[in-house]
């Protein structure tokens, strides 16, 4: 129960430390995106499922492992991942975002092959992100070319 709300709350903090501002986000929002996108509506309701994906599959780790050095790992997924959209809204730059989002598939497919020896739950929750990981770097992508 402890490691449960340990997770919850990190993730939450993360959550909050790493959230543009207002006028930040709004700055994103007017951003042309690809006509393809018809989607856009739906992408928050994708990342919520992927966060209680992270979640799970941090709680099934944890209950499998007791490894801190995994925590750690799933926190700097937690971090690449959260830092996205922050990082684009503060420096304005959508190739920081293509960057991150690249950097962050990496870190979540070392990080299943990390964690598939303990815990075979706990990767299949992970693959939604690393499914959609690549269609939110892609559009970031074809963001910069819209948006010079």
């Amino acid at each position: 129960m402890a490691a449960a709300l340990l997770i919850l709350l990190v993730m939450v903090a993360v959550g909050v430390l790493l959230n543009p501002s207002r006028e930040q986000f709004a700055w994103f929002i007017r951003l042309r995106r690809p006509a393809w996108l018809t989607f856009e509506g739906l992408i928050p309701l994708i990342w919520i499922a992927i966060y209680a994906c992270f979640y799970a599959s941090a709680l099934l780790t944890w209950n499998a492992s007791w490894s801190w050095g995994l925590m750690t790992g799933y926190l700097g997924l937690l971090v690449l991942v959260q830092s996205y959209t922050w990082l684009i809204c503060t420096t304005r730059r959508l190739a920081n975002g293509t960057v991150i989002g690249l950097a962050g598939w990496v870190w979540g497919v070392a990080l299943a092959v990390l964690v598939v020896p303990k815990s075979l739950p706990a990767v299949l929750l992970l693959i939604p992100y690393l499914l959609w990981s690549p269609v939110g770097t892609l559009v970031t992508w074809q963001m910069q070319r819209l948006n010079r």
